[in-house]
């Protein structure tokens, strides 16, 4: 879900908005999915009753504005058993102006979704051949996960912070001019720079945070409980590390979207804010900036299981 552009949430018009739905949507709004699909499904079982659709979408936007004010919601009532408003609008509910379900999903605006302004680039990999045709070639690979990377562009070599400029950018295909998310490139730089696994090329002066305290939002996925004190390893874009969970801030009620304060017992699926100390600079953003330099995993050492996923304040 937390690559997702976006959620589709079923709603049973009999029942309305229930704690599930209450759920459902504060994940999603938690993972900062764009756009939700709120389908109020078994309309054939209400009397295709507009009435009890504009409730439903009252009882959910009451809801909704609590935890997810800046997100792209659409309406659509369907049933999916008989098919109305799910590839064809519907003829019992001509009331609905809308297009239905598949006709959404196809148009949905996503092309400003991603973060286009601020270059990001984690390098995943040294590209040297060390062959006699390509002597002194040096590339990093990797994806980009932000803003667009120009050929001549001046770049920032992080954490190190050493200047540069962009020589070549090349995919599987050959040379291109510019590169952005989520393309797959090798680029090349002018100067010969130390550059390792796990550093991040950024253009500009907007670049992101370089810190080894962090505030996060833990999905925790273990049914071993989190461990305050305990260590864990960490993997952030291409960057592995360590870690030690320093405190337990608080744990989210997720029926009612409330902060309980004082609660350190966290166990599979619940989520709560933690501080944690990792062993080495990373270069973050926050999650509502950049959903892929703000996310980090948590790994149990022991077993290489993930036990939690993370999003950064």
């Amino acid at each position: 879900a937390s690559t997702a552009n976006a959620a589709i949430i079923l709603v049973d018009a009999r029942n309305g908005v229930i704690e599930q739905t209450r759920r459902h949507t504060y994940i999603a709004s938690l993972l900062r999915i764009p756009h939700v699909l709120v389908c109020i499904n078994k309309m054939d079982l209400v009397d295709w009753s507009e009435a009890r659709f504009e409730e439903i979408r009252a009882d959910f936007r009451e809801m909704s504005n609590k935890i997810a004010d800046d997100v792209d919601v659409h309406f659509l009532p369907i049933s999916a058993l008989k098919g109305d408003n799910v590839v064809e609008p519907s003829q019992h509910m001509d009331w609905y102006g809308g297009p239905p379900l598949l006709s959404l999903l196809e148009t949905l605006p996503i092309e400003n979704d991603l973060n286009r302004s601020e270059a990001r680039f984690p390098v995943q990999y040294v590209i040297r051949p060390m062959r006699e045709e390509f002597h002194d070639y040096r590339g990093y690979a990797g994806r980009v996960a932000g803003g667009v990377l120009r050929v001549g562009d001046a770049v920032k070599v992080l954490p190190g912070g050493l200047s540069t400029k962009i020589e070549a950018i090349e995919n599987m295909e050959g040379p291109v001019d510019a590169a952005f998310a989520p393309m797959s490139v090798t680029i090349r730089l002018e100067d010969d720079i130390d550059i390792s696994r796990g550093d991040m090329i950024v253009t500009g002066d907007s670049i992101p945070e370089i810190t080894q305290d962090l505030s996060v939002v833990v999905c925790w996925l273990s049914p071993k409980p989190l461990q305050i004190g305990g260590k864990y390893a960490l993997k952030h874009t291409t960057r592995d590390a360590r870690c030690v969970v320093k405190a337990v801030n608080y744990k989210v009620n997720i029926n009612t979207v409330e902060k309980v304060e004082g609660e350190t017992h966290i166990g599979l699926n619940d989520i709560a804010r933690l501080t944690l100390r990792t062993t080495v600079p990373l270069c973050v953003d926050s999650y509502k900036r950049n959903r892929e330099t703000g996310s980090l995993i948590l790994i149990d050492e022991a077993t290489n299981v993930t036990v939690g996923a993370c999003m950064i304040d």
